[in-house]
């Protein structure tokens, strides 16, 4: 007997998706497609979209932060031939069950799975149900792009967008910031069709569309003490180079600079980390950048990086019919609005980090975790990028941050988590410890390495005491269960 491997497994898994989607679509079926507001999901949403679109498919497309009863609404006022979640849906197993059993759906995800159901109508494309890690190895928009490449594999075109979703979830963890896992499947088929070039370069924010101080003062993985954050110092820095900021009335972009410039500047930047004691942060400097070959150079769409930025600004500033567009191919109007969203979204994120660095009680540092107290200042739906951010800053990089920013409206407070590779290291599960959230009223789940939660408002403080506690034991190397109550 044969033994499948956990890929053939996965993919043979996909292959039944798409077997679904297809008969639906002969049939004339109605499909709704719910997907999560990031970058990511967003992506996700782009893959899917276009495979239905080419199909001539009855659709509609809803992006939404979480499953909640808006979504069972949904379902059940539409009464879709099919549903198809993408970048969530496996943590809500146990509810899409109670609420909507009867209907068909299809889970495109790849978080950790919560609950289970023998429910026949439900179908699940998910890597942890193979063995695979679903923080690193493939993203949502990776397994909705396998599924749509096995309804047609003429839908090889859209791996692009599944690496850029796959980097919106900072999924390049891998040695020298590399994509691997399932990911390099849809990496070789976006090389072998020439839509994808993977060079090696400095792996600064903004290396299309930039000047050259400005990328590298937003640098924040690694964080560049005396230069993140600085750019009169990284104007400085530079001329102490020799390299020249503008190229006549232009402002030149790191991908500008010659590759003599890129080494002395690489050289310059490791001397002056080792200098700071910071040598695990030189590994950082250099890695994989995922070029775009279609896209226009010097725009946020031809590093792919800078693309799943873009849309993570419309997902989370309320404009994701602007992301999705792009992903499924729209250069005009909806390209033009989202660039707006993006300046917009970038302003929001300066403030946000302006205000938390402004009083010491808005982060604090507690036994075994940080927090972020957002309070209803920070938009609930940027608190995810404010922890990314901020992660790479702290001083004890072995302590998950926790951040949290009230929704007043709902009478709940939304929990954003991320962790370091250090704290991975010793143990650290925050999709485990977020799912404690259950305790307090509230849902929670995630990856082990970015996880979020949302509680009620009067039970913030006992959540985050319970998350300080779960962390502590994880630390030192206890087991935490779904359920543990700390």
């Amino acid at each position: 007997m044969t033994v499948q491997m956990p890929t053939e497994t996965f993919l043979a898994s996909a292959a039944k998706a798409a077997k679904v989607i297809s008969e639906t679509v002969e049939k004339d079926g109605f499909i709704h497609v719910f997907s999560h507001l990031d970058a990511d999901g967003i992506a996700a949403a782009g893959v899917i979209g276009k495979a239905l679109y080419r199909l001539d498919a009855r659709f509609r497309i809803r992006i939404t932060q979480w499953v909640d009863e808006k979504i069972i609404g949904d379902i059940i006022a539409d009464k879709p031939q099919l549903v198809i979640l993408t970048d969530f849906g496996s943590g809500y197993l146990e509810l899409l069950d109670e609420k909507v059993p009867d209907f068909r759906l299809l889970i495109l995800d790849h978080h950790q799975i919560l609950g289970k159901t023998d429910n026949e109508n439900f179908m699940q494309v998910n890597p942890h149900v193979h063995g695979i890690d679903g923080a690193t190895e493939v993203s949502g928009s990776g397994v909705a792009y396998f599924v749509a490449k096995a309804v047609n594999p003429a839908n090889a075109d859209l791996s692009p967008i599944a690496l850029v979703g796959a980097l919106g979830d900072m999924q390049d963890k891998c040695e020298q910031r590399k994509l691997c896992g399932l990911n390099e499947l849809i990496i070789k088929d976006a090389v072998v069709a020439g839509l994808v070039k993977v060079e090696k370069d400095l792996t600064f924010f903004g290396r299309e569309t930039r000047p050259i101080h400005r990328a590298l003062a937003a640098t924040t993985t690694p964080f560049i003490p005396g230069l993140s954050g600085e750019e009169d110092a990284c104007v400085a820095f530079l001329n102490n180079l020799g390299i020249e900021l503008k190229d006549g009335e232009r402002w030149r972009a790191l991908r500008d600079l010659t590759e003599d410039e890129k080494k002395r500047l690489s050289s310059a930047l490791a001397e002056h980390l080792l200098s700071k004691g910071l040598h695990l942060e030189v590994a950082n400097l250099i890695g994989d950048i995922y070029v775009l070959n279609r896209e226009e150079p010097w725009t946020p769409l031809r590093d792919a990086r800078e693309f799943a930025v873009l849309l993570n600004s419309t997902g989370r500033l309320d404009r994701p019919s602007l992301g999705i567009a792009v992903c499924m191919g729209d250069r005009g109007t909806a390209l033009e609005e989202a660039n707006k969203v993006l300046d917009d979204y970038r302003k929001n994120i300066n403030t946000y980090l302006g205000w938390v660095m402004e009083k010491p009680e808005r982060l604090k540092e507690l036994e075994n975790i940080y927090v972020i107290y957002g309070e209803n200042f920070i938009n609930e739906k940027i608190i995810g990028t404010i922890s990314s951010i901020l992660i790479n800053n702290v001083e004890h990089p072995e302590k998950p941050l926790i951040a949290f920013a009230q929704v007043e409206k709902e009478g709940a407070a939304k929990f954003s988590a991320r962790t370091t590779e250090t704290a991975l290291r010793k143990g650290v599960n925050l999709g485990d410890v977020m799912q404690t959230a259950e305790k307090f009223g509230g849902k929670g789940g995630g990856h082990n390495v970015a996880a979020g939660a949302q509680v009620p408002l009067d039970k913030v403080e006992d959540f985050i005491k319970a998350v300080d506690e779960l962390v502590g034991k994880q630390l030192r190397g206890e087991q935490v269960g779904s359920r543990d109550n700390a």
